[in-house]
């Protein structure tokens, strides 16, 4: 008999089109029918999440207040396991206008040492070449290197990191207080492992999204529709097996 999930996903903040992010996530947590899902916008209900199987999280710019770091720290401890997506660790402050200036504020060390990671910066939508970093381990075994446009996480670590997809890059993030990597290691991770307690964290880097209205009150309109990794196959599949990691389901490569 097959057993039920029960899946958690919080998707919300800002800067972002979370409408199509949370449509996808869902379409595809459906296609598999032993784990039912619910969803918010934000951290707040900590009953729910504790009661969860598992954790997604799309969000940016979503800072859980001290009791629901410590919620999410008794989810981990139970043993449980967290796929967590693109700008999940973005906390951002804006320091300045003209020019654009911001900050990644060390605000919340608990939920970043829960993640494994502090964001620092991301340089502008650019195309890169993502790289497998494990090819062994069945989250992405099989998966050949591929080019995908998108925002590149510069991130500081914390705890134990296990890379599983990585890319190259050594620049100047301009925007960010804390932006200039041009004397640091080219090696930037794009997804990785992170055991926390008696749980762990997956962390997915890729998957920016953004449409007309999502720059608001910075931009009236948005002058493109941004998809990135989103349009790609690779991504896709990196996100089904993530579920059922995160599901404890068999994870199946493609025929």
């Amino acid at each position: 008999m097959s057993k039920r999930v029960d899946a958690y996903l919080v998707c919300g903040g800002n800067y972002h089109d979370f409408d199509f992010a949370r449509l996808e996530i869902l379409k595809l947590v459906a296609e598999q029918t032993d784990i039912r899902i619910k969803v918010a916008e934000n951290y707040s209900d900590i009953e729910a999440i504790e009661a969860a199987d598992f954790l997604i999280t799309y969000t940016c710019d979503i800072g859980p207040s001290d009791v629901e770091q410590q919620a999410l720290k008794r989810f981990l401890s139970a043993g449980k396991k967290w796929f967590a997506l693109h700008g999940t660790s973005s906390l951002i402050s804006w320091l300045s206008m003209d020019p654009v200036k911001i900050g990644a504020p060390r605000t919340h060390p608990l939920f970043m040492q829960m993640m494994g990671n502090q964001f620092l910066a991301h340089p502008a939508i650019d195309q890169y070449r993502v790289e497998v970093s494990d090819a062994s381990h069945p989250l992405v075994s099989g998966i050949a290197p591929f080019d995908t446009t998108d925002e590149l996480y510069m991130l500081e670590y914390h705890g134990e990191i296990q890379p599983l997809l990585h890319t190259h890059y050594s620049g100047n993030a301009e925007d960010f207080e804390e932006g200039d990597w041009r004397e640091k290691d080219d090696k930037q991770i794009v997804m990785y492992l992170h055991p926390y307690a008696s749980g762990e964290v997956l962390y997915l880097t890729l998957g920016h999204c953004r449409s007309t209205h999502d720059m608001v009150p910075l931009v009236d309109e948005w002058p493109s529709i941004d998809r990135c990794s989103w349009e790609l196959p690779e991504y896709y599949e990196l996100l089904r097996r993530a579920i059922c990691w995160g599901a404890g389901l068999p994870i199946q490569e493609p025929a």
